[in-house]
């Protein structure tokens, strides 16, 4: 068991005498390093009033940094994980060696879950950023589903809204074009960092451009020349990693873009009323487009 009932709710030494490859990977650091019920479920966001707080019922924190691995495919699985903080990517990997990104987890996020199936994880998790996660034990969660069904009925819930992101972005790689899947993918960001509490208008992008075309079906190339045009035509301004979004409902409901002919002349517009209105603003308004 990767967390058990203990007296005091914060100890010491928080690495288990049974060690699961998750927690070898893993770095330990000062800080957070147990969550109880209440508090495992205001990360999911899911209602606490579903279960009875349990002080003592504690899940271990892990910490991961930067380019480390969570699981492997084909590893046992055993493990829930539950993004504390943090960023990361799940991808499956061909016999080549190519990597197929199929999501971002971020804060609130539930992943490992395609393990539950063959008993072998499907997809492999890598960190994009150091992270904090909360370990889930399967067994654990199947007894709580037992003794709490509302709790158990939440954590499907949690499940099913992963499988519904999941569902609209196959959805959306048959039917919109690649600007509109890029555009789509900036909404989506902007809307999950709004659920995390942080600014939906300007955030940092913690993958690269490839990881994106990847995620989105597109080559790298077509992810740079899309964001470049989106910084061109003022939907967005993007400084290396970080992006503003200037124009969010335009994103929403963009399907292709105009002409380089078109927006040449758009943009041309758009400056010649902005140099009548503030002859002092430079003519670089929205910055540089950097790669990945």
């Amino acid at each position: 068991m990767l967390s058990t009932q203990m007296n005091d709710p914060r100890p010491e030494t928080p690495v288990p005498a049974m060690h699961s490859s998750s927690v070898e990977a893993g770095w330990q650091r000062q800080g957070k390093l147990w969550s109880n019920l209440k508090e495992l479920c205001d990360v999911l966001r899911i209602p606490s009033a579903a279960v009875h707080t349990d002080e003592e019922l504690l899940f271990q924190h892990v910490q991961f940094k930067t380019g480390q691995r969570i699981h492997t495919i084909g590893q046992p699985f055993d493990t829930l994980y539950i993004v504390h903080s943090g960023f990361l990517k799940t991808v499956l990997i061909d016999e080549f060696g190519n990597e197929q990104v199929l999501s971002f987890p971020m804060k609130g996020d539930l992943f490992g879950v395609d393990g539950i199936h063959t008993k072998r994880y499907a997809s492999e998790a890598v960190a994009l950023s150091n992270c904090d996660l909360i370990l889930l034990p399967f067994k654990k969660l199947t007894a709580l589903g037992r003794a709490h069904p509302e709790f158990e009925h939440a954590m499907y819930s949690v499940m099913s809204r992963e499988l519904v992101r999941e569902q609209a972005m196959v959805s959306m790689l048959g039917a919109l074009s690649a600007e509109a899947r890029v555009a789509r993918f900036l909404v989506n960001l902007s809307e999950r960092y709004a659920d995390m509490g942080y600014s939906s208008k300007l955030f940092n992008l913690r993958m690269t451009r490839h990881e994106i075309g990847s995620y989105l079906g597109l080559t790298l190339e077509t992810v740079s020349r899309t964001l470049s045009a989106f910084n061109e035509i003022g939907l967005i301004s993007v400084d290396q990693r970080s992006i503003g979004i200037k124009d969010l409902d335009a994103l929403k409901t963009l399907r292709r873009l105009p002409p380089s002919s078109a927006r040449a002349k758009q943009v041309a517009s758009k400056k010649s009323k902005a140099a009548a209105k503030d002859p002092e603003q430079p003519d670089d308004e929205w910055g540089t487009l950097a790669t990945a």
